[in-house]
């Protein structure tokens, strides 16, 4: 078999719904996010035409660029923003993609509870539906979360004060730590909190994710190739 985006997304889906059927969850349990950061718009539709809907990108402009007109003609497709969201790009971001997977502070909290809080979404030319909660599992001082021992008294206060739409977590697991351990971590935060969507397992470990809750998996290097360096924000 060629080689192509097509012929990768179809193994990663084949091997997903095994997965999932063998942890004993439907076989349409989990979500394939489709990581297109760095990549063209010419990518993004090769995958789209091979029937890929849902999209991950890591920053607010990349998104803004290439997605627009690709919504034009594919207008089901669904953009979540992985990457870290900083307040003066808010507007943009909640312009651009459906779910933001990166609320990891209160000072982000408290913005999106103010943009919301000004009426509903579509009323507002405002496209995003659904938050998750980025949590710091690994307690890296140079990645983006809200640290485990913080994140129950963090999501009580964004969905009981600030009233915002969080769907679930998300976790990035240390590169050198054994990932199975981070996402049965999530995972429990998640069920303390009755939230259903846990976004984990990347490209690496994404197998390791299924069997663990994952209701979404971001993969980008293993559908699109390596990625080329990321343009400056």
């Amino acid at each position: 078999m060629t080689d192509t985006i097509r012929s990768r997304l179809d193994a990663i889906r084949a091997e997903l719904a095994a997965l999932a059927l063998e942890a004993g969850r439907p076989a349409d349990a989990v979500r394939l996010v489709a990581v297109s950061k760095t990549k063209p718009a010419d990518a993004v539709r090769e995958a789209l035409d091979a029937g890929q809907r849902w999209f991950g990108e890591n920053r607010v402009q990349e998104g803004m660029a290439k997605f627009p007109a690709l919504r034009e003609a594919y207008p089901d497709l669904v953009l979540h923003l992985i990457g870290p969201l900083q307040t003066n790009k808010l507007k943009d971001a909640l312009e651009t993609f459906d779910v933001i997977e990166t609320v990891d502070r209160p000072k982000l909290a408290e913005a999106l509870a103010q943009a919301f809080a000004k009426g509903p979404a579509h009323t507002q030319g405002l496209r995003t539906q659904g938050l998750l909660i980025q949590v710091n599992t690994g307690e890296e001082p140079q990645k983006a979360g809200v640290l485990p021992r913080e994140a129950d008294d963090f999501i009580r206060d964004c969905i009981e004060r600030l009233k915002l739409p969080i769907r679930g977590l998300m976790c990035i697991p240390p590169v050198d730590d054994e990932p199975s351990l981070h996402f049965a971590l999530l995972r429990s935060i998640a069920r303390r909190h009755g939230l259903e969507t846990l976004s984990m397992g990347m490209s690496a470990d994404w197998r390791l994710a299924v069997p663990l809750g994952a209701t979404h998996v971001r993969i980008g290097s293993a559908i699109f190739g390596e990625r080329t360096v990321e343009p400056k924000a």
